[in-house]
């Protein structure tokens, strides 16, 4: 059985014991998440499709970890002209273990 959800602005494809990285949940490490956004659940040819969301689909997962991304460099440069802009960016990332998807 696999699921579509959507959380921090993006959708995943996710099946159960699955590991994903999602934008960061303000969860601590081990405890539990119940993701409500389900778009799509299936399971083979069996198909159940929301509008937009799943009435009744939850997706249960453990929060494994918080992390950073790899470090982002943002260059503003023109020649000639003396100018120069640097800046960096690390997104940061919560790990999600899928423990349980229904359908409702």
């Amino acid at each position: 059985m696999y699921a579509v959800i959507a959380t921090g602005g993006k959708q995943y494809r996710v099946t159960k014991d699955a590991v994903l990285r999602v934008e960061r949940l303000d969860a601590e490490p081990g405890s539990t998440v119940e993701l409500g956004e389900v778009l799509l659940v299936g399971e083979g040819a069996n198909v159940k499709l929301g509008n937009p969301h799943l009435k009744g689909g939850k997706v249960v997962a453990t929060v494994v970890r918080h992390l950073k991304g790899a470090k982002v460099s943002i260059v503003k440069f023109r020649r000639r002209k003396h100018y120069l802009r640097q800046k960096g960016h690390r997104q940061m990332y919560t790990e999600l273990k899928v423990t349980d998807i229904s359908a409702g």
